[in-house]
C-alpha cells in the first residue's frame, strides 16, 4: 500500500499547497476535513495540521480528534495547527497586539532539533496570523524564534510531535522545503517514491482489476486532464474505452477538427459529436452566467447520454477529476470555503445510472502532466492553456449569438497564435479573449464607429488557486492589438486585463 502523510484541513487558503509541496519531494500526501479524519494503519507515516482563518479563543474553532495521532505518529502542526496544540494542551494563546504578517527571519534555532537541520540562523519565514503563542506547556522545548514571536516553533518532550508558527509550504519561506523534508523523510522516514512511473504502473494494474472486461465511456474535451485520463484506461482497458468528444459550438476556432486528428494518431476510440447548432440554438440571446452554465450543462448531459446509448453493456463512466476538485467538492462547518461549484461533468453519473471511475483524482495539474509525458503523450496537447467547461460561453459578455461566438473566436485564434508565433505560449498558464457587454466609439478612416471591445487575458499560475497577470511586451500586445482591429468586423478597441487572482478571478464569469 502506497505510504502517505494526512493533512487535516482547518480551512486554511495554504492547504492545498502544503500537499503540493510534499508531492514535489515525491511523498503521497492526502487532505481530508479536520473532522473526517480516515481510518489509517501503518501506510500513514505523519500528520499535518494546517493553518486555518479561525481563532483557537473563538468558541466555534474547529476542534480535531487527535486520539490515535498525537504520540502515536510524527505531528505537525502548522500556524493555526501551532496554536492548537499549545492552546489545548496547557499553554496560552492570545490575540496580538498587531496583527503578525509577512516577512520575518528565524534568530534563534535549535540546532540539535532535527526538524531544523539545515536552517540556516536568519532564515526568511513568512508568517500569517491574529493570535500569538505567549506561553507553550512545561513538556514543550521551545525550538525557533524570531524577533517579535518568541514561539515560532517548538517539539513536544517523548513524542515526535512538533509545531511551528510560520507557513514553510509559501514560496517566502526560503528554506521551507527544507523543513518539510526535514519532517516527512528524517522524522515520518517516508520513502519518496511517489514517481510518475510509479503511479502509472499502480494505476494500470488498479484498473484491470477493477474494471475488467467492462466497457467505460469517457467525455473528452481536448484538454490535458481528460486526455491523460483517456490514455491510462486505454493503457488499461483497450478498446473496452469508448470516448465521446462533443463541439458545443463555444470551442476555439476549428479546435474540433484539429483536436481529433490529434487523438487519432493516439489510438485511442474517439467518437466526434458535432452538437453546435443544438447548443447556440438554444443559447440564442441568453446572457446571464448561471443561466448559460446550466444550458450548457443539461445539453451535453443530453448529447453524451445519447451518444452512449449507441453503445451497449457500458457500465463505466470515467471522468477527468484531479485533486482540486475533489478537495473543493468537500464542505465541512468551516474549512475549504466553497469559491465556484463542483462541475465536472455534474448530474452524469446519476443520469446514466453508471458507476465512475476517475483515475487522476489524487493528481495535482502539474502531476497530470507529467504523468502524461510518461505516458508519451505530445507536449503539444500536454502544453494547452486549461480552458472553461463552458467554453466561450463564459468569456463572452451578454447576449450569446452565432454571430458574436464567431467574433470572438476570430479575435482569440489571433492572441492564441501570436503567443505561439512569438514563443510566450508556453510562459503563460492560461490566456484567452473576452468579448465585453458594452460599445466603444471609434475612428476608422474618416468614419467614427460604434463597435465591440475586447479584453486580452493572460496569467501565469501553478494550478489556477492563485494567479497573476503575465507582463507581455507592450510592442506584442500592440501588434495584437491592431491586427484584432483591422482583421476582426466589429472591433474598434482592445484592452488588456491586468487583475491578479485574488482579488479577481481568471475567467470574468
Amino acid at each position: 500500500m502506497q505510504e502517505r502523510i494526512l493533512i487535516l484541513d482547518f480551512g486554511s487558503q495554504y492547504t492545498q499547497l502544503i500537499a503540493r509541496r510534499l508531492r514535489e519531494l515525491n511523498v503521497f500526501c492526502e487532505i481530508h476535513p479536520y473532522n473526517k479524519i480516515p481510518p489509517f494503519g501503518k501506510e500513514t507515516k505523519g500528520v499535518i495540521l494546517s493553518g486555518s482563518p479561525f481563532s483557537t479563543l473563538e468558541k466555534k474553532a474547529p476542534i480535531p480528534d487527535l486520539r490515535g495521532i498525537k504520540g502515536e505518529v510524527p505531528l505537525l502542526g502548522i500556524c493555526y495547527g501551532a496554536q492548537f496544540l499549545a492552546h489545548h494542551f496547557g499553554g496560552r494563546v492570545a490575540k496580538s497586539n498587531s496583527r503578525e504578517y509577512g516577512r520575518a527571519n528565524l534568530h534563534f534555532i535549535d540546532s540539535e532539533e532535527v526538524l531544523f537541520q539545515n536552517i540556516s540562523i536568519n532564515s526568511q519565514v513568512w508568517m500569517s496570523h491574529g493570535d500569538t503563542i505567549e506561553e507553550i506547556p512545561d513538556h514543550y522545548d521551545l525550538v525557533a524564534s524570531t524577533k517579535d514571536v518568541r514561539v515560532a516553533a517548538f517539539h513536544i518532550q517523548g513524542e515526535a510531535s512538533y509545531g511551528i508558527q510560520f507557513h514553510p509550504e509559501v514560496y517566502h519561506t526560503k528554506e521551507g522545503s527544507t523543513l518539510l523534508k526535514n519532517f516527512v523523510v528524517d522524522i515520518c522516514g517516508c520513502k519518496r517514491d511517489w514517481t510518475p512511473t510509479a503511479f502509472i504502473e499502480s494505476t494500470i494494474k488498479e484498473l484491470r482489476t477493477k474494471l475488467g472486461n467492462d466497457k467505460v465511456v469517457l467525455g473528452l474535451s481536448g484538454g490535458v486532464d481528460s486526455t491523460v485520463a483517456a490514455t491510462l484506461l486505454s493503457e488499461a482497458i483497450g478498446d473496452q474505452l469508448h470516448c465521446i468528444f462533443v463541439n458545443n459550438g463555444l470551442l476555439r476556432k476549428d479546435e474540433f477538427e484539429n483536436v481529433l486528428l490529434q487523438y487519432e494518431g493516439m489510438g485511442l476510440n474517439v467518437r466526434g459529436v458535432d452538437a453546435s447548432d443544438r447548443f447556440l440554438d438554444e443559447l440564442e440571446g441568453v446572457s446571464d452566467p448561471e443561466a448559460k452554465r446550466k444550458i450548457i450543462g443539461r445539453l451535453f448531459i443530453d448529447v453524451f447520454d445519447e451518444e452512449a446509448h449507441e453503445i451497449e453493456e457500458v457500465k463505466w463512466l470515467g471522468q477527468g477529476t484531479i485533486y482540486p476538485d475533489v478537495i473543493e467538492s468537500v464542505s465541512v462547518a468551516g474549512p475549504s470555503v466553497m469559491i465556484k461549484s463542483h462541475h465536472n461533468v455534474g448530474g452524469l453519473p446519476e443520469k446514466m445510472k453508471l458507476k465512475v471511475v476517475e483515475p487522476l483524482r489524487m493528481l495535482f495539474k502539474d502531476e497530470v502532466r507529467k504523468v502524461g509525458r510518461s505516458l508519451g503523450i505530445s507536449e503539444e496537447l500536454l502544453g494547452r492553456h486549461p480552458f472553461p467547461g463552458p467554453g466561450l460561453a463564459i468569456r463572452l459578455l451578454g447576449p450569446i449569438s452565432k454571430e458574436r461566438v464567431e467574433t470572438l473566436q476570430a479575435a482569440d485564434r489571433i492572441f492564441i497564435d501570436g503567443l505561439k508565433r512569438e514563443g510566450l505560449y508556453d510562459s503563460v498558464w492560461q490566456a484567452g479573449v473576452i468579448l465585453l457587454d458594452t460599445k466603444s466609439v471609434g475612428v476608422m478612416g474618416d468614419e467614427r464607429t460604434y463597435e465591440n471591445v475586447v479584453a486580452l487575458r493572460a496569467v501565469e499560475s501553478v494550478d489556477g488557486m492563485t494567479a497573476d497577470w503575465v507582463h507581455l511586451p507592450y510592442s506584442f500586445l500592440a501588434n495584437i492589438s491592431n491586427e484584432i482591429i483591422n482583421k476582426v468586423r466589429g472591433v474598434n478597441r482592445v484592452v488588456y486585463d491586468i487583475s491578479s487572482k485574488p482579488p479577481a478571478t481568471i475567467e470574468w464569469e
